[in-house]
This record gives structure tokens, C-alpha cells and sequence, in this order.
């Protein structure tokens, strides 16, 4: 028995609702409140005794049950929790004896937020457990959080396999001196709306076979997600070859794309030399700067692309080839076609998977965080210390139009981590940077107003996408999380319905409702 505790009477107490004098009655006391409590306060919980039967679940509970597929309590109690609860982790609780504070738990029942909590008798001997449903339908109750989170995951998961596919590239470089994709998703760097929506539309990209063609102004990225698109297709075990026409003469270019037999000209090797068309068999070809391609050339082109096949300078020899085409450029294309400088049918033959490559000053916030993984890189290439910028800082730099894009805010980082002495970059430096390149710097003061007038404007028009049918919201959210997860496991259906802790049954029966 453990020693009567030392209290001091209260005139509650001296009405008889004084609280125990020992230490075990206060326990107990606390756990019967707790246990009311929780009972009365969340959505809904249940019993399970040492061997993982189901032996109590209170009312609140019970309204899940036609959703698992239970038709009443009867068949309810008496089962082993993973037998009637799909997906539970009940079991690890009894295994361990440590409890699960604050889990997620996605079945055919839906989505909730839940504790699992173990049972001990008084010698500390593990008893059984107790679920707790907290939220129910936490897509709604908790979506920024969960937003958040699901944010957060999707980039850890692509940094690793960016890791991943690095080292797999060094090694198979090392073997085959191959040529490979450098770059991944998790590459194009940014977490705003414009960043997410075009890294979105190139995932879908990625699983087709169609022709990609990527649209926007000069240093915005397009390359990298080029390689990206190569590394996350059915295709990212074949070649990447990328070609600048921009950066081939004229006359070098149909020998570039179509390879050289022997001795078709005077000062030829006598070997065969294979073009790009042929050193991209299987796997990307990237044409960047697809609108310097000259006109004489246009023509060879789209009938390589129609009937997949080309003929080397001075052969006679059809070569077969199997290239997927993925084409950039910053000129405006429909403009050049209109004027008669570009093929209208080999642009309709590029133009079947367009995608728009926003600029730097349509993606501000993303600007921080393009900052640090430059700043890296600049101090791995530099050995030197990695540079930081202070908030007033990164205000004057996001202020800034940025014409030639992540490229030109790169030259600028360097160029101010050069003339400082230490790695803190003051708006002064950048000021004087800015000048020097011959910029004029934007007010900093007009920015911040426009960029306040713009967060009002979306907080304005996020307000008005909540005032919806909150079954319309939910079911737009669980179509984003299956396309999602489709997207990541390329179609596969059974890996997406693991992934969605969801039976196959269920993710088809779900994709139909959703017109999926």
C-alpha cells in the first residue's frame, strides 16, 4: 500500500468531493477519467485483449463497422483486430508493449487519425491495448497539415531515389562510359504552385511515348526536366542524348543527327560514325533549341521522326531506330510558324505534350530555396564556404524581374560570394552586383506591396474554393491522391493500392466514381 499523500482541505473538500489520500486510489482515479474522457471525446474506440481480440468498442465506434464491412457488433467482437480492421498496427503495440501516440490509418472505412495505447495490469504485465479514433475524415479536418506532410514525403522519396539513380548512373558510367540522365525530379527545385503544377504535368509526361515539347524562356530549367522526364520513363535504362542545334554549324548538322558513312566526303574516316538518332536507340533524344533548327533541315527531320528511320550522309542504307523526342525552346514556335521560318508540320509532330516552363518571376517563393542548393553547389565547385543571405536579402533578390531566369540569379549569387570576405551576403553587395551586371535593381518597397496585394488576392480565391460541397472537396482530394500515387508507381495498380492502404478491389472501385 502506498503511503497516504499530504494534502491541504479545501472547502470542496469539506464538502465531501475531496480527491483520494493515497497514491493508488488518485491513479485510478485518473485512469477511469481519462478512459471517460477519451470515450466521450473521440470518434470512437475499442478494446483488445494480449492475444489481439477485439473485446469491448463503444458506441461511437460502432458507426464505422458497415464501412469495414461488419454487419453488427456481434461480429464485430471476439475477432482478431487485423482480421475485421485492415491496415491496423495494433499488433506492433502488443509485440512491443510501446505505444503509437498519433498514427494515420487508410482503409475501406477511410482515413483517420488514431492512438494506440497499451494495457498493463498492476506487476506491469502487458494485458492488451486500446484504439482510439481522434479524427475522423482528417482530410478535411486537418488538410494543411497533411498537405504539408504529404509535401514533405513526396520530396524525401524523390531525393532518395534521385540518390539512388546518381549512384546507379556513376556505376554504370564507370562500366560503359554510357550516356545517362543526370537529373530527377527531385532536381527541379521549388514547392510553389507554378513549380508543382509543371513538375505535375511532366510526371504524366513521363509515361507516355509521345513527343515532349518544352516551352519557356532561357535558364528556367527545361533541360533539367528533360533529363528528368528520360529518368522517371519506362525508357531510363536506355541512352539520353541531348543535342544543341543552337551550338552545331549549319553544315555539321545533318552529319550530327544522322551519322556519316565511310568516305562520304573527301577527309572522312573510314568508319562509320553513328548520329545522334542512332546513339539515342532505346532510350531520349533532347533537342534543345529546336527553333534555330535551319529550314533546309526540318524537312529530314519530321520524316525521321514519321517513319523512324534515317539514312547516314553517303549511304545508301536505311537505319531503323527507336528514339522517344523530347524538344525545347524559348523562341515562340506558333509566331515563327505563322511567319513561314518553322514547319507547320513538324511543329504539330513536336507539339503533341506541350509543356510550359514558368520563369523565375512567376515562382518568387521559390527563390530561398533555389538559393541554398546553389550555394551549395557554388561551395562544393568553389571550396569555399557555402554563402548565406539574410531575409532583407532574399527580399531584394525576390524584388527582382529576373530576365535571364535561375541561370542569371546563379551569376549573381557567385559573383556577390566572390567579393565578399566572409559567407554572409548583405542587400548591399547585391545592390552593387545588380548594378555592375547593368540591372536596375526594382523597389523593394513596390514588390512587398504587390506581393501583399497578390497573397490577399489568393487567400481571397483560396476562400472561395472551400465554400464548395465538402463531398465535392473531398472527392477532388482523393482524385489527387490517386492520380498521384499512380503516377509515382507508373500505372501500376496493385503498388498504388498499397501504397493508398487500400485494397486493388477498392482503388478500382474508386478510380469508376471518380472517372479515373
Amino acid at each position: 500500500m502506498a503511503p497516504p499523500l499530504q494534502t491541504t482541505e479545501t472547502p470542496s473538500a469539506a464538502q465531501g468531493a475531496a480527491l483520494p489520500l493515497d497514491a493508488e486510489g488518485i491513479y485510478a482515479l485518473a485512469a477511469r477519467s481519462m478512459f471517460q474522457l477519451f470515450s466521450s471525446i473521440s470518434q470512437g474506440m475499442f478494446l483488445v485483449d494480449q492475444t489481439g481480440r477485439i473485446v469491448w468498442v463503444n458506441e461511437g465506434y460502432e458507426r464505422f463497422l458497415p464501412r469495414l464491412g461488419v454487419a453488427s457488433v456481434h461480429d464485430f467482437l471476439g475477432h482478431k483486430v487485423e482480421e475485421v480492421i485492415p491496415n491496423t498496427q495494433m499488433r506492433r503495440v502488443l509485440e512491443t508493449g510501446q505505444p503509437v501516440l498519433i498514427d494515420l490509418l487508410t482503409n475501406r472505412a477511410g482515413t483517420f487519425v488514431v492512438s494506440r495505447l497499451p494495457l498493463h495490469d498492476g506487476d506491469g504485465v502487458l494485458i492488451g491495448a486500446i484504439g482510439i479514433v481522434l479524427f475522423d475524415q482528417p482530410e478535411t479536418t486537418l488538410q494543411p497539415l497533411i498537405s504539408k506532410f504529404a509535401l514533405l514525403q513526396r520530396d524525401l522519396d524523390e531525393a532518395k531515389r534521385e540518390l539512388a539513380a546518381q549512384r546507379t548512373r556513376s556505376l554504370r558510367a564507370s562500366v560503359d562510359g554510357a550516356r545517362r540522365a543526370k537529373y530527377s525530379f527531385a532536381s527541379f527545385v521549388g514547392s510553389s504552385p507554378a513549380a508543382v503544377e509543371v513538375k505535375r504535368q511532366a510526371r504524366r509526361a513521363a509515361q507516355s511515348m509521345s513527343p515532349v515539347l518544352l516551352l519557356g524562356e532561357t535558364g528556367t530549367g527545361k533541360e533539367l526536366l528533360a533529363h528528368a522526364i528520360h529518368s522517371a520513363s519506362a525508357r531510363a535504362g536506355g541512352p539520353f542524348v541531348s543535342v544543341n542545334i543552337a551550338a552545331i554549324p549549319e553544315a555539321l548538322l545533318e552529319a550530327e543527327f544522322f551519322g556519316v558513312a565511310p568516305g562520304a566526303y573527301t577527309g572522312a574516316e573510314r568508319k562509320p560514325r553513328d548520329g545522334k538518332f542512332k546513339l539515342a536507340d532505346g532510350g531520349t533524344l533532347f533537342l534543345d533549341e529546336i527553333g534555330d533548327m535551319p529550314p533546309s533541315l526540318q524537312a529530314k527531320l519530321l520524316r525521321a521522326l514519321q517513319e523512324s528511320e534515317i539514312e547516314p550522309l553517303g549511304s545508301n542504307q536505311i537505319v531503323r531506330f527507336d528514339v522517344r523526342v523530347v524538344a525545347a525552346t524559348s523562341r515562340d514556335l506558333p509566331q515563327m510558324v505563322r511567319d513561314g521560318l518553322f514547319r507547320e508540320d513538324l511543329f504539330y509532330r513536336l507539339h503533341v505534350l506541350p509543356i510550359r516552363v514558368p520563369p523565375l518571376r512567376e515562382r518568387r517563393s521559390d527563390i530561398p530555396a533555389l538559393v541554398e542548393v546553389l550555394g551549395e553547389d557554388l561551395a562544393l565547385r568553389s571550396d569555399m564556404p557555402m554563402p548565406e543571405l539574410g531575409a532583407r536579402a532574399l527580399e531584394l533578390l525576390a524584388a527582382q524581374e529576373w530576365r535571364g531566369n535561375i541561370r542569371e540569379l546563379r551569376n549573381v549569387l557567385e559573383q556577390a560570394a566572390m567579393q565578399c570576405d566572409d559567407s554572409l551576403i548583405g542587400p548591399e553587395v547585391l545592390l552593387q552586383v545588380l548594378k555592375s551586371s547593368g540591372l536596375e535593381p526594382a523597389d523593394l518597397s513596390a514588390h512587398a506591396r504587390s506581393a501583399q496585394a497578390g497573397a490577399s488576392g489568393e487567400k481571397a480565391s483560396a476562400d472561395r474554393r472551400l465554400l464548395r460541397p465538402l463531398a465535392e472537396q473531398i472527392a477532388e482530394l482523393e482524385g489527387q491522391a490517386i492520380r498521384a500515387a499512380l503516377e509515382v508507381h507508373a500505372g501500376n495498380k496493385l503498388a498504388t493500392a498499397k501504397a493508398l492502404g487500400i485494397s486493388r478491389a477498392t482503388l478500382y472501385d474508386r478510380m469508376a466514381a471518380l472517372n479515373l
